[in-house]
This record gives structure tokens, sequence and C-alpha cells, in this order.
């Protein structure tokens, strides 16, 4: 084999392994993000420490700080400050570019490991960092967002603009084209003879990330010189040969260097095209044709052109030659089968097309009658091989002004540009949003620098505003185009999702109630409830913190924190919430428990039911013996000594269940024997709870005049929690009682706060609120004599200061 070949060979082996390292990178990458954006912290950190020591020669020296500043983060958040310490102390002494969050978390960690002065370096550090940030820029005109900051962008003046006119940029392919050409008369030609250098043309760049920039304009308002980049010269569409468009080319062709003449038609001023850089000698005429839409296959093209088809011109009784909307199909590289659409008029202007990513609407701007101004937006659906009757958008975003240059975005936003409302001055760029493609939901004025006082239109964007186009006279009375770069949050509030699930089996949980806190004052408190799926969603306010506190009846209250603090882009957030059901208690009844009573020819295990504060014995209840080792059960009724006894078994567990109506069931488990040992009785007495009883724990007691409960209160309180867990039926009633100190009636109030309390500690570990009742004692059922001016030790009055739990109702 030739030498030349093994080594070909031999590369593009390498080649390929290095493609598998490298997508294998990303996607342990991906997959430790989601990690991370999940809270599911432990995992993460394995990824991403993965990450570091496998793959640390593949990663860039940002994805490497990316990946030290986040594992760091998970560190912080599981509470191994020392590791997160190591890990932020890496990326902010090796990063270059200073990230303000990361030096104020690496400040936090520290004070947190105890290295107060250099966590007060780093504080400085911060402060100082961000005093040098500029101020975000504030929009003057009205937002109808919930957005209190303006969103930063970054204007970028191209060099192709020129002394004429460029404007109504448009997506093609990895391009852009736009419309340029020289300022001409005021007046559209109505007499077909047309033609001559005055006409617009569509111009194409093919990289439009190449397009050289002639100055930055920053988010703060200063302007800075551009960076050196390398552009192809513009060429003119047509001039190549024919490739295929995409949907919602060619949004906006007409310019407004002389203001909205509504008489000539959408703004449209004569402008001879040269005919040598036509787009298409089968669509181009003497007049003007475009803006255009494409369908994504790029087979067909719904385009502006004066009325003027089959060689003829025609004008309105005004004797005006107005606007009308074509549409095209393409065969083998030439556009055939020019028809009108059938909402064209004569007497009446339409134009500036844009279709909806599905190809199943069409807007425009029309000046047709019944509208609300000059021009109008309007919608048509495309319904059994043929255009619908327009339908006016209304007046919410319709004005008694001229709404033009409609844009549909990816996401199915729509952008236009009004002299009809309240803005910064002459056309303005707004945002709506749609629903079912028709009905006008919102409107939103665009931020500075987005608009100015000047004409700003034909905006064209991705799905998420990231980056995109638009129209401006702004700079010297001439029509130029301008990119735009986002470095902020789209929206003033973070969009979360929130899945509550049940920890045990994953399975989604319904009807969980959620209380949201914001951090700071004047945000008042949220509920919301998960929906049949376990989800539900919420719009958050930037740069604050929260809390989610998670309640379902029979689960154990669970509490998350969240933050929306540094957070500039705009993908949602989604916040996982498991909820764990609580573990019915059983009581274990051990070999510690058996007894020797004389010579025994087999074990045995026996007891007494008793109920009430009297521990009497029970008559007719039913004990259940169940042996866990063949399932096999058997019964006794006790008798007026409320005695029981079974044999058993050495070597299997047993369960054992006393019952009656109107009492508690009682289940406790008897563990196992060891075999081989001589026979034992076990000794299992079991009390049995009934209407009226008081269950039985230590008292609850308080301070003085205070209704929060003490750290003592709480471990006995978890006895109170465990008895309504092994009786899920039972019902209480929770009565709290005050000393005699004090007034009367602000006793019985206190001691109604205190009842409240006791009653929320025990909804928090998972007891539905209503099993239980509050009621405040005051100071009327004292349990000495310590009333009203007898002189009382402080013990003698803490005893009064008590919780009761009695049984109110055994279902």
């Amino acid at each position: 084999m030739n030498r030349n070949w093994i080594v070909w060979i031999l590369g593009g082996l390498l080649w390929l392994s290095s493609l598998g390292v490298w997508a294998q990178t990303d996607s342990l990458l991906q997959q430790a993000n989601r990690l991370l954006n999940y809270k599911a912290y432990g995992r993460a950190i394995e990824a991403y420490t993965e990450l570091l020591n496998d793959y640390e020669p593949k990663l860039t020296s940002k994805q490497k700080a990316t990946v030290q500043s986040r594992l760091a983060f998970a560190y912080q958040q599981v509470g191994d400050n020392q590791k997160a310490e190591r890990y932020y102390r890496e990326v902010v002494d090796s990063n270059t570019d200073e990230n303000l969050q990361q030096i104020l978390q690496f400040a936090q960690t520290l004070a947190s490991n105890g290295k107060f002065k250099e966590a007060q370096k780093q504080y400085e550090r911060y402060l100082l960092l961000k005093e040098k940030q500029p101020e975000r820029a504030v929009a003057t005109g009205p937002s109808l967002g919930v957005r209190k900051d303006a969103v930063r962008y970054r204007l970028e003046y191209l060099a192709l603009n020129s002394q004429g006119e460029e404007f109504s940029p448009a997506f093609y392919q990895d391009g852009l084209v736009y419309v340029a050409g020289k300022k001409g008369g005021s007046a559209i030609e109505t007499t077909g003879s047309g033609g001559g250098s005055g006409y617009l043309d569509l111009f194409y760049v093919p990289n439009r990330n190449n397009l050289k920039i002639g100055s930055i304009i920053n988010a703060d308002g200063s302007t800075s010189k551009a960076p050196s980049t390398h552009a192809k010269s513009p060429y003119t569409v047509g001039q190549d040969s024919y490739s295929r468009p995409t949907a919602n080319d060619s949004r906006t062709v007409p310019n407004f260097y002389e203001g909205i003449n509504i008489s000539e038609g959408l703004g449209y001023v004569e402008q001879p095209i040269d005919p040598s850089k036509r787009f298409s000698k089968t669509l181009n005429t003497k007049y003007h044709e475009g803006p255009a839409t494409f369908s994504r296959d790029g087979l067909r093209i719904i385009f502006t052109r004066n009325n003027y088809n089959n060689g003829r011109a025609s004008k309105s009784s005004a004797g005006v030659n107005k606007l009308k909307l074509y549409t095209a199909v393409q065969q083998n590289g030439s556009w055939m089968n020019i028809e009108e659409l059938p909402f064209n008029s004569d007497e009446y202007s339409v134009g500036h097309p844009t279709l909806s990513r599905d190809e199943q609407f069409l807007y425009f701007a029309s000046d047709m009658p019944g509208g609300f101004g000059g021009t109008d937006l309007y919608v048509s659906q495309y319904q059994n091989g043929r255009w619908s009757r327009p339908v006016n958008l209304g007046g919410v975003i319709n004005t008694k002004g001229n709404e033009l240059f409609p844009f549909v975005d990816d996401a199915g936003n729509l952008y236009f540009s009004s002299d009809g409302r309240k803005g910064l001055g002459a056309l303005d760029i707004f945002f709506s949003t749609l629903s079912n493609n028709v009905t006008v939901k919102t409107v939103e004025h665009l931020d500075a620098p987005i608009n100015s006082d000047q004409d700003d239109f034909g905006f064209i964007a991705d799905g998420n505003r990231r980056g995109g186009y638009f129209s401006s006279n702004r700079r010297s009375g001439n029509d130029d185009i301008y990119r735009f770069v986002r470095e902020s949050s789209l929206f003033g509030c973070r969009d979360l999702t929130i899945r509550l699930y049940n920890t045990n089996t994953e399975q989604p949980l319904d009807s969980v109630t959620v209380l949201i806190k914001s951090k700071g004052e004047g945000h008042p408190d949220r509920t919301l409830v998960s929906d049949a799926n376990g989800f539900m969603r919420i719009c958050l306010e930037g740069d604050n913190a929260f809390t989610f506190q998670a309640s379902r009846d029979g689960y154990i209250n669970s509490t998350v924190g969240f933050t929306t603090a540094a957070l500039t882009d705009d993908q949602p957030s989604r916040l996982e919430i498991g909820l764990i059901m609580p573990t019915v208690v059983i009581d274990t009844i051990r070999a510690e428990s058996t007894i020797s009573r004389g010579p025994l020819t087999q074990s045995r295990v026996q007891g007494v039911i008793m109920g009430g504060r009297e521990r009497k014995p029970i008559e007719g209840v039913t004990v259940r013996l169940r042996n866990e080792c063949d399932r096999t059960i058997r019964e006794y009724v006790t008798r007026a000594d409320g005695r029981y006894t079974f044999n058993v078994v050495e070597g299997c567990d047993y369960t054992l269940v006393a019952s009656k109506p109107a009492f508690g069931t009682n289940t406790n488990r008897i563990k196992r024997l060891p075999k081989k040992t001589k026979p034992k009785e076990v000794s299992a007495d079991l009390r049995m709870l009934s209407v009226g009883d008081v269950v039985t724990i230590d008292n609850i007691y308080y301070d003085l005049d205070r209704s929060s409960l003490r750290a003592d209160a709480a471990r006995e309180l978890d006895k109170v929690v465990a008895t309504m867990r092994k009786y899920p039926s039972l019902i209480i009633e929770i009565r709290s009682h005050t000393d005699s100190r004090g007034d009367a009636e602000r006793n019985k109030t206190l001691s109604l706060q205190r009842a409240n309390a006791v009653a929320t500690y025990l909804v928090s570990k998972g007891i539905n609120r209503r099993r239980m009742s509050t009621l405040g004692m005051g100071e009327s059922q004292l349990v000495n004599n310590c009333t009203d001016g007898v002189i009382c030790t402080d013990a003698e009055h803490q005893r009064n200061r008590r919780t009761e739990f009695r049984v109110v109702e055994i279902k």
C-alpha cells in the first residue's frame, strides 16, 4: 500500500477519534449542566469532576472556567465550602475576564470558611468592579411588561451603509438581503412607462456573520471603534444562479425618508430599478416589487408590487397606482403562474407580507376601508387551497395612525412599526404576542436603543430576540441598517417550571400547594397548586431570592430555595421538589420483653388490652396474630380481663393487630425469636385510644408570653406525629393553656396562638390539617392554685403554660 495512503488513513482515524471525544465531552457537559439546573448537586458534582479529570485536555479555557465555576457552586450548595473555595480560587485566579458573580461567590465562601480578611479583599474587589460596570439604559417610552430595567442592547452600525438608502433587512440562508438605492421622486409612477436608475434594488451578502462593522454603539450609549473584520462585497440578488430562499425573507422594501403618504401606497416612492440587477426577470416589472415572503421550501413566493399585471397598469378612481400582493411558484429556476391574491383592490393598497412559520397565516399592511386609521395590520388564513377574507387584527394593535412592516419570527411573535402609539418619536418598533395566530394578547414598546426619536422599522430577529437587524434614519437622515446584540435578560421575570413528585415512586403529585416567599419588602406571598401532571409554572422577578414550601396531605413538607440573581439568559428554569410520604409507625416488640413463668413447652405471646387514663382492661377487642412466614392468621376476642394469649414459632416475625369499633386500631410487630432457644413468653400489653382519651406524652410548655415552640416541645410533638401516623383515622383537639399572669383576654388569644403553632408543626410533618382542631383555653383551667393574687414560683406557673391533646373522633 502506498505510504501516503497509510498516512491519510491513520490521520483520518485519529480525526474521527477526536470527534468522538469532543462529542462525548459536549454530551457530558450538557448532562452536568442539566443536573445542576435540576438541583441534583451530588450527581452534577460527579459529572463536572469527570470532565476535569478525564477530559481536561479537550476543554477550552472558557469551558474549563465554566466547569470549575459550576463545580464550585455545586459544592457550595451541598455545604462543602472547602472544596467550593478551592475551585472558586482556581477559576478566579486563572480567568482574565473578571466575573462579578464568581468573585462575589468566592468572597462568600471565604467568609464561610472563616477567612475574613481575604473575604473582605474579594468583597472590595467585587464592589470596585461593580462600580465600573455601565448602568443599564433606561427606556423613556412605555413598556407593558413586568420588567423594571430596560433590556441592554449593543448596536453595530454596518459598513455596507452608504450616503444612499439601505433598509429593510431580511434573513436569507446564511446571508442578509436588504434594499438599497438613491433618493428619487416623491410620487409613484402611474403612467406605466416606468424604469430608470432611481428604482430600489435588492442586495445580498452571503455571510452576515462576516459583515464589516463601521462602529459600535454600546448599551450605555457610548460609541466605540469596531474591531477589524473582513466581509465580502455585497452583490445584487439575482446576479448569481437562483438559490432557494427561506421563509419570511425580504420583509420590508419601502423607506420613509419623506414621511408616510398613504395615497402613494404604504410609503412607496418612485425609485427606478436597474434592469440588469433585478431579482427575477419573470417577477420584476417597470414598478416596485417587494417586500416578499417565501414558503419554507422556497418554491412559493408572495410579494408586493404596484398594480401592474400582464403588461398593464391599473389605477384607482383617484388616479393612483396602488400596491397589491401577488403569488408565484418556482419551476426550474423561474417564477411561474403569477396571480393576484383574492383580496386585492384597485382602490386601496395591500403590502408588506410575512408568513407564519407553518405558512397557514399571512400578515400584511393595508389601508382598506373599515380600519382604525391610516394603515392597519391584517391576517388571512390559507383554507381549502386559497387565502381567506382578511381579518383586521383589532384595536389592541391597530391605531388611528399607521401600522406597517409586520414580521413574524420563528416563535410566532409579531413585530411591527407604528407612528400611532406613544413612543420615542416618528416610527417606533413594537412587539406583540398572539393567541391562535389571530388574537393580539399584548403589545410592548421595544426599549432604547432599538427605538429612537427618528424612524425605526424593518425589524427582524430570532425567536428569542438574542440578535437581529433593523432600519433607522437616526444617523444622518438616511435609512441605514443596524445589527443588534442583546446583552441582558429579555424579560424582567424568570420563567420557572416546578415539578412536584413522590421521592419514593418518582411519580408526579397533583394538588400540591406551594407557598412562594420573596426576599425583601413589598413582595407578597403567592400560592400555587400543581396540576394533574405535578407541574406548576410561574414567572419570578429578576434579581431576587425565593423559598418554595410544598405541602400536601399525607406528605412531609418540603422547602427549597431559588434565586434569579445574575441570570441573563432567557431559557426557562426548572425546579424539582420531592415530597416524602411519612412511614406509618408500627411498634416492634422485641425479645427483650420476654419473661419466664416456669416451665414452658412452647413460646407464646400474651398481654392485656387496656384503654383510658385509668388503663382499664377492654372487653370485646378482636386480636389477630399473623405469621409472616406462612401468612396464616389466628384470632381471639378478649373477655372482661382484656387478656389474650397466642403460641408462636421461633424464627418467624409476627404482626399483632387489636381492633374494636369506636377505638383506634393498634398494630404491632413482634420480632422473631431465635431458633434453637428455650421456649419464652413475650409480654405485649396494648393500649387503645377512644373518644375522650388524652394522648399520653409529656406536656408541652412555652416561655412566658410567647407562642413559639421551644426545642424540647418539638421532641415531644414528634411523639404525637408518630401516634397520628399510627392511627390514620384519629382526629384530635389541641387545647393550649396559659398561666394566670396578665390580662385574661390576652391570655386566651395567646393560648389560641400556641395551639395553632402546634397544629402548624404537625402539618409540616405531613399530618392533614383537617384531622385537628385548635382551642385556646387561656387561664380557665389551671392545674394548681396559682390564680390571680396568689404568689407562686416560676416553676409552678410553668406547669399551667401547657398544651393537651384530646381524641375527638375515630372514624
